[in-house]
């Protein structure tokens, strides 16, 4: 089967999508490193966000903070879940001032908007004001998660993109789409063109956790999982080049 979106159905300004949302993990941050934040590859990034902005498309963004600190493993080791959460979504406001820093340096005006407030850094979530930043073609960067604990990164991208009215879901992984196993261990690992919610779900399938795959069903937001380490993996999906997975209804 064919993926969902076709050179044809694109137009020469950026595909047929206005606003998409880019969902990172913070470990694609860190390059080769073990931990933290590794500038060329953030750099990298940067780059690869820089060439589909100045497609006129309409980017909002959410890093995850794995790279620094995570949640759940930090609830693993003994550290109170709420509190090792909250530690969490701070770690996304590092990765979001990062890049908004290697943005700006490429000239793409960007705006870090925080669900925990904090003036001095980051803009507080306000929907209204976000949407005029898109409008304005500024890069939404947002950080700190939903603002509550329980809550993945994941699932704050859904719901900011179903906020922000976004047309698609991009998912940067380290491989070139959705598997039926891993493929870094399996050499039989078969890649889906497109894949349903609801198997993504019944099947145990690595694209998002569940509650985020269950909010982009409810509101009919395609994901597209592609590989964020192929140079101009994300544009190529925009003129139906690229190599990827969709995930829809």
């Amino acid at each position: 089967m064919e993926n969902a979106v076709t050179a044809d159905a694109l137009t020469d300004k950026g595909g047929r999508y206005k606003r998409v949302m880019l969902k990172i993990s913070g470990e694609a941050l860190m390059g080769d490193q073990g931990f933290g934040l590794h500038p060329p590859t953030v750099e990298r990034i940067a780059r690869e966000i820089q060439s589909v902005h100045d497609l006129g498309v309409e980017i909002c963004l959410v890093i995850g903070g794995g790279n620094i600190f995570r949640g759940l493993q930090g609830s693993a080791q003994g550290m109170e879940r709420t509190t090792a959460d909250y530690m969490g979504m701070l770690a996304t406001v590092m990765n979001a001032l990062a890049m908004q820093g290697a943005l700006e340096s490429l000239g793409v005006y960007t705006r870090v908007i925080s669900a925990i407030t904090m003036n001095e850094v980051a803009e507080p979530y306000i929907r209204r004001r976000a949407i005029r930043h898109l409008e304005k073609k500024r890069v939404c960067i947002f950080a700190a998660g939903t603002g509550n604990p329980y809550f993945t990164t994941d699932t704050a991208a859904t719901l900011r993109a179903s906020e922000m009215d976004c047309e698609a879901i991009f998912k940067g992984t380290k491989v070139d789409g959705v598997y039926d196993k891993d493929p870094a261990k399996h050499a039989d690992a078969k890649r889906y063109e497109t894949v349903t919610y609801d198997e993504v779900l019944a099947q145990h399938l690595a694209v998002m956790d569940a509650s985020a795959i269950a909010l982009a069903r409810e509101n009919k937001l395609p994901i597209m999982v592609f590989s964020l380490d192929e140079p101009g993996g994300f544009k190529s999906i925009l003129d139906g080049t690229g190599t990827y997975t969709t995930v829809v209804e």
